[in-house]
């Protein structure tokens, strides 16, 4: 299935069952986009999404009315240092300690793991969308990122300050020549959309003239 319709039957099936929309739109989006990848590399879906197939049973359960995906069976899932860091920072920080936000955090540390903005490798149409998540579900770091850090720079600091080294040598932020780096603006194309039209993952570079 085309990542666009399963993410309309997804949002659909959310919906039937009365499920929070903006919960059912975050899920969605990030399973739509993984199972695109996950087609498209010849992974397994387990790989792109961060949750193993019991995970996709119980985000069908909480959000989609048991609503299933192909390709969401028993994968054992490898999950590195780094993410399983960013898993457990992000659940310390959740907001009510729920299965849907312990599943989130999943599904953030393994798509955090991707080469793009943060909110463009979850499938959101932007950064405000990813900044309601965060403040919706991990209230306390959207209130520790009050500089507006990018996200996964953000996330790469605190798990340096969890293994107790420093992330970076400047004094304040404001001093530092790679600060564009950190809070630079995060434009850029929707994953999500550009895959429900079937567009190459990286658009190719004009060649011999202007674009």
């Amino acid at each position: 299935m085309r990542a666009g319709l399963l993410y309309d039957a997804l949002t659909d099936a959310a919906a039937a069952v009365g499920s929070d929309p903006f919960d059912a739109h975050v899920a969605a989006a990030v399973l739509a986009l993984a199972a695109g990848e996950a087609e498209r590399e010849g992974v397994d879906l387990a790989e792109r999404s961060g949750l193993d197939g019991a995970d996709h049973a119980a985000l069908a359960r909480c959000l989609f009315g048991g609503f299933g995906l192909a390709g969401a069976g028993g994968a054992v899932l490898a999950v590195g240092v780094q993410e399983q860091t960013l898993r457990d920072i992000l659940w310390m920080n959740s907001s009510g300690a729920t299965r849907f936000e312990a599943l989130l955090a999943r599904m953030i540390a393994r798509r955090a793991m991707r080469p793009h903005h943060l909110w463009q490798d979850l499938g959101l149409g932007n950064r405000a969308e990813l900044s309601e998540v965060m403040r919706r579900h991990f209230p306390r770091l959207a209130r520790r990122n009050e500089q507006d850090m990018k996200w996964k720079k953000f996330f790469y600091r605190m798990m340096c300050s969890d293994e107790g080294f420093t992330l970076c040598a400047a004094p304040v932020c404001s001093e530092c020549d790679d600060f564009d780096q950190c809070f630079g603006s995060e434009d850029g194309e929707a994953l999500l959309a550009r895959m429900a039209h079937a567009r190459p993952a990286f658009a190719p570079v004009a060649q011999g003239g202007m674009a």
